[in-house]
């Protein structure tokens, strides 16, 4: 016999607006009713569910590219699981899928809302981060937004986590004079170097950004991705050759902040350099996604593009996976995991 479908969920919500660094008081983990299924609709157990350095902005009450969390309600985000009923034919009992619905131990949502994912090809975590959202942000920010051209220098902050370190290593996969990177530990650092392949690489903690990025790129650097603003963006203008690029993808350093960063002071120098700073949304960039997944896949296949993973195991340690990404204490992709 097999055994019966759940009728609840749990879920983590968000019962307080965070004031400056969230804390466990602005969660709460609850149990709620799965509704019955409808035509078109299938029933997901989430085996891995993903947090991110965008559900931080999400917590606040402010208008956005992404709507703000609701509080009472749960949160949301990337998640794999398999389908344990269906009422849609595309999708079968056992079917492994890819939906929005993470923060959560099931989820029932409609057929459009999912993605088959196929776990032969690579691991189901990867289709969260190297293969995934956080994937594509890398790619599609590197080569379409910054213009990434071979033979350019690059340098990448926040370089140990999930985006930053693929976009190091694409970029020495596609031909860079130099890579790169910052991170917040010595053992990070020696990660970039030793395993990722960046020709050099430096610990924010250990001086000022500015004196140990001029030390890393002594002919200076001509594109910059950007996961933490302040005084590393301050620090890629300075040091960024006429005609430079920056794609702007988060601001780590500020999202807890309760005042106002006061770098970088040094915006006049992008008149002078002729520099090129834009925003990125992964969302703008789903076009790409075929050639992404082809490309990055191959490289993961040949052991070109290496790859981390951080796992938290149960779903009760989700907002703990969550503080200590925003701490920094991942190394690569921080993942919660579910799986039995």
């Amino acid at each position: 016999m097999s055994a019966p479908l759940p009728t609840t969920s749990r879920e983590w919500h968000l019962v307080a607006r965070p004031q400056g660094w969230p804390t466990p008081d602005d969660f709460a983990l609850r149990e709620a009713a799965l509704p019955e299924l409808a035509d078109g609709q299938i029933l997901v157990k989430n085996l891995h569910f993903s947090v991110d350095p965008y559900m931080r902005g999400r917590m606040n009450d402010v208008k956005s590219y992404v709507p703000p969390f609701q509080l009472d309600q749960p949160m949301d985000g990337g998640a794999v699981g398999e389908v344990l009923a269906s009422r849609d034919e595309g999708f079968a009992v056992g079917d492994h899928v890819l939906h929005g619905l993470g923060w959560r131990s099931h989820a029932v949502l409609g057929a459009d809302r999912v993605a088959k994912v196929d776990a032969s090809l690579a691991p189901l975590t990867a289709y969260l981060g190297v293969l995934g959202m956080p994937g594509l942000t890398a790619y599609a920010g590197l080569l379409a937004v910054a213009g990434f051209k071979e033979g350019d220098a690059v340098f990448v902050s926040g370089a140990a986590g999930a985006v930053g370190s693929q976009v190091g290593q694409i970029a020495r996969l596609k031909g860079a004079s130099r890579v790169i990177g910052s991170a917040g530990s010595d053992e990070k650092v020696r990660l970039l170097t030793e395993e990722y392949g960046f020709d050099a690489a430096f610990n924010y903690k250990n001086g000022d950004v500015t004196e140990q990025l001029k030390a890393a790129a002594p002919d200076g650097i001509d594109v910059y991705f950007d996961n933490v603003g302040g005084d590393h963006l301050e620090a890629a203008i300075s040091t960024l050759n006429v005609h430079g690029r920056a794609a702007i993808c988060g601001m780590i350093s500020m999202y807890n902040a309760t005042e106002p960063s006061p770098a970088p002071r040094n915006l006049a120098l992008v008149i002078g350099k002729r520099l090129r700073l834009e925003g990125l949304l992964v969302s703008d960039h789903q076009a790409l996604q075929p050639q992404f997944v082809e490309e990055v896949s191959g490289w993961i296949r040949s052991g070109e593009l290496k790859y981390s993973e951080t796992k938290v195991s149960g779903i009760e340690n989700g907002v703990e996976a969550f503080l200590g990404m925003l701490r920094g204490a991942n190394t690569g992709k921080m993942i919660v995991s579910l799986a039995d």
